[in-house]
């Protein structure tokens, strides 16, 4: 210190963090006019650019604030130069904060776009936002004079312990950085494990894939094992796909008949219902002699997965009621059973009827033998 701190000193250096302070207001109140106007747009990243601007901004403000103070005050060349560091790596690590959300917003938003659903894999966000934080704390570290060679040596080597204690939580990490860099699953898929699990995508994140199934529950799938998994993805190439109806008639039904029916029931369906397809060409094959009906199965065109079980159950109501209507029969399954008396029986005989023979009706009797 060259001199003593006067009045006229204090009041100088407040003067100057209050016009920071007042700076900062300012700014925080533009970057609020300018985040009402970014949301009208589509691009969702001007949101998360003047988001994150509305945190550096009047810090920074602020910080230059008391930078202009300290430059007023007469301070030895010490305790200047620590208070200027100290500014500077503060300022680093309020940029690196914003630079973290707003790479980590970018990330997010690229990955929503491309995956067409708001939720998106946090796993690239994660991975992004550390290794922005690592390196500024890096940056203000060296700022603040601190060697970072030793720390960067260190961190080597307990890397390396780290990852022996960690093989099955980095396993499913670079797991999921597999899955998501190939592509196989995406958010918003709707996948099947060959051990039943089933659902929609919902996050890949560091350790575990989270699938929302139809009755609105959570089931967690470590990456690992999805990754090893066999696996179907009902979503693509494309999530349209078609279901199979079984349907079966009686042997008298006109064959051409019920053809025509079923096809115009298919016809209607495909253009009333949420989910279907009234592009999709309605498709009707006979296939089976059966014990006591013609079996034939219909071919349903569906938008997605669980567009499937609203279209088939309208498709079984509309069919049912137009096959009543048409008088076209469709059997229970039926078997006949005949017995027949043996006549060289002693009627005389004591011994019981036997089992099946119990309730027979006399009318019953040397009926046809069932095939």
């Amino acid at each position: 210190m060259n001199r003593d701190l006067v009045l006229h000193d204090w009041l100088v250096a407040g003067l100057a963090v209050a016009a920071g302070a007042a700076a900062g207001l300012l700014l925080r109140a533009l970057l609020r006019w300018l985040g009402r106007h970014a949301e009208r747009t589509r691009w969702r990243g001007d949101d998360v650019i003047v988001d994150a601007l509305r945190t550096i901004a009047p810090g920074a403000a602020l910080i230059a604030g008391a930078a202009v103070a300290a430059t007023t005050l007469p301070l030895t060349a010490r305790v200047s130069g620590f208070v200027n560091q100290s500014l500077t790596a503060l300022l680093i690590l309020i940029a690196t904060l914003t630079t973290a959300r707003v790479v980590a917003g970018m990330v997010q938003s690229l990955a929503g776009a491309r995956t067409g659903v708001a939720a998106s894999a946090s796993i690239f966000v994660n991975i992004t936002r550390i290794v922005v934080l690592v390196m500024g704390a890096l940056v203000a570290l060296e700022t603040l004079g601190v060697s970072i060679a030793p720390l960067v040596t260190a961190l080597g080597v307990g890397g390396l312990a780290v990852a022996l204690a960690l093989q099955d939580t980095l396993a499913n990490l670079f797991a999921g950085v597999h899955i998501l860099a190939s592509k196989t699953v995406q958010p918003g898929d709707y996948i099947r494990l060959t051990s039943g699990e089933e659902g929609y995508v919902v996050d890949i994140n560091w350790r575990n894939t989270v699938v929302r199934n139809l009755s609105n529950n959570l089931v967690i799938i470590p990456n690992g094992r999805l990754a090893r998994t066999n696996m179907t993805n009902f979503t693509q190439p494309e999530a349209q796909f078609t279901i199979l109806v079984q349907v079966g008639v009686g042997y008298e039904s006109d064959l051409e008949h019920v053809e025509r029916v079923t096809l115009d029931v298919v016809d209607g369906v495909m253009a009333d219902i949420d989910g279907a397809l009234p592009e999709h060409e309605a498709v009707v094959r006979f296939h089976t002699f059966a014990d006591s009906r013609i079996n034939f199965t219909v071919i349903l065109g569906v938008g997605e997965f669980s567009d499937q079980y609203r279209i088939k159950h309208e498709f079984i109501k509309r069919l049912h009621h137009r096959f009543r209507a048409e008088g076209i029969s469709i059997p229970a399954p039926t078997r006949t059973v005949a017995l027949r008396h043996d006549e060289s029986q002693d009627p005389s005989s004591s011994h019981p009827p036997l089992p099946h023979q119990r309730g027979a009706s006399p009318s019953m009797a040397g009926g046809p033998r069932a095939t």
